[in-house]
């Protein structure tokens, strides 16, 4: 993928995604739908976002941070995520071996 600007960490994106890897921790699932069906712009949103654009990492197993980096960006679909210069903003989140990377713009 071709270079694109950084993105600057936002603390409410790092909620809504360490809220997910929470929630999939402690219900054993893994998913891009929590449990009463949200999306993640709907969770986003929740965690008072304003969001023009979002998109979404989720990963499982992984313990180390440059293991998970290294499995998004081996993965076409998650490095297109990071890699996307329409995001401006990013939070992550971890629990346990669950991990969740939101972007968005506003």
């Amino acid at each position: 993928m071709p270079p694109v600007a950084a993105v600057t960490w936002n603390d409410k994106l790092a909620k809504a995604a360490y809220d997910h890897s929470i929630e999939m921790k402690a219900n054993d699932y893994f998913s891009h739908t929590g449990l009463n069906g949200s999306d993640p712009g709907q969770r986003i949103t929740a965690a008072g976002y304003s969001w023009k654009t979002y998109g979404e990492n989720i990963a499982k197993g992984y313990t180390l941070e440059q293991a998970v980096m290294n499995g998004w960006l081996s993965s076409e679909g998650h490095c297109r995520n990071i890699m996307n210069g329409n995001f401006k903003e990013m939070g992550a989140g971890r629990q346990d071996t669950y991990w969740t990377q939101d972007f968005g713009s506003k």
